[in-house]
């Protein structure tokens, strides 16, 4: 039986990751370490979270303590770390609190993850790590790191901790660097969710600039295949980059979304960019594809349909995670944009 420590597992990412495994590989054990902040919801996993399989933790990842002590008491192999601060806009306002858990929480992991010589450390980076791109070109592996923003920084500085540790003390490690993720339980911060969120309610859907930043859109749930794929399959010391293969610009998607929804597209505003907004990212994910056989299951238009009909036919749990809290943030970035 694996016995795996995922970090950030109440979050979006790690939460659907920890749904997945739960379900398609039951012979593994799953402890999910979750500081619970704003974007940590243990509603997103109501229904997994007494499985006789799964135990959560609430913690910080920068508590070397108690996470030497889930190691030992449970016997964990592997640790998949998802944990990170993850919006752009917030490290913009805050950047301390990125650099405290995603550089110093990276580390405090690989500590541990050196002192217990674990089996493996994956580290779910981004994209954002390369910074931007112009209008052709794609992001590989080979590409040299410039990040643009205190958040991809911060990510950025935890990818050189990892490959550190693993030339330095020989941790086994590999590291992911997906596109942009989207799919059910996403905190409505993130453009897709708030961009279906603003619709549903006829609110304004508040686009950066002219809209024509180019992202590529990966469906969360092929983003975890792909994350089981590398831990399971994946050679030490390898990168992989995973992609969607899906390239759109920011207004292209909130159009589809108003589309799907049946709103009219008078509902977009543009706002003012934000600060070092990159321009375009673009993913090479051949390596991944061809070395561990993985591919996307769905294109742009069937995720953005599940999406969309996942977050209509889930209002109760979007109506319990836009708090107060969510208010606050929301009225304070886009007020006189």
């Amino acid at each position: 039986m694996r016995r795996l420590l995922v970090t950030g597992g109440a979050g979006f990412i790690g939460g659907n990751f920890v749904r997945m495994v739960l379900s398609e590989h039951p012979d593994c054990f799953v402890v999910n370490l979750d500081k619970l902040t704003y974007a940590g919801n243990l509603g997103s996993l109501a229904d997994v979270l007494e499985r006789a399989n799964h135990k959560f933790v609430k913690g910080d990842i920068c508590d070397s303590r108690l996470v030497e002590q889930i190691v030992d008491e449970h016997n964990i192999d592997a640790i998949v770390n998802f944990a990170a601060e993850s919006h752009v806009d917030r490290s913009i306002n805050e950047p301390k609190v990125f650099i405290e858990t995603n550089v110093t929480g990276t580390l405090t992991l690989l500590q541990v993850a050196r002192d217990k010589n674990l089996e493996r450390f994956v580290q779910i980076s981004t994209d954002e790590v390369y910074g931007a791109l112009g209008p052709e070109g794609k992001f590989t592996e080979q590409t040299p790191l410039s990040p643009s923003s205190p958040y991809s920084a911060s990510k950025a500085a935890a990818d050189h901790l990892v490959r550190a540790f693993g030339h330095t003390y020989g941790v086994r490690f590999n590291i992911t660097r997906c596109s942009n993720n989207y799919g059910p339980y996403q905190f409505p911060e993130k453009l897709i969710p708030l961009v279906i969120n603003n619709a549903l309610n006829d609110k304004d859907l508040p686009v950066y600039g002219d809209g024509l930043q180019v992202r590529d859109w990966l469906y969360v749930y092929d983003h975890c295949t792909a994350v089981w794929k590398v831990l399971t399959e994946a050679p030490p010391g390898e990168i992989y980059n995973i992609g969607g293969c899906s390239e759109k610009t920011n207004l292209e998607v909130a159009k589809l979304i108003l589309d799907r929804l049946g709103k009219p597209h008078s509902l977009i505003k543009h706002v003012t960019d934000r600060p070092g907004h990159d321009r375009r990212y673009a993913i090479d994910a051949s390596k991944i594809i061809n070395q561990l056989n993985w591919a996307p299951s769905v294109t742009f238009e069937q995720g953005l349909k599940k999406t969309i009909d996942w977050y209509r036919d889930n209002h109760q749990w979007l109506a319990n995670v836009v708090s107060a809290e969510y208010r606050s943030f929301y009225d304070t970035w886009y007020s006189g944009r």
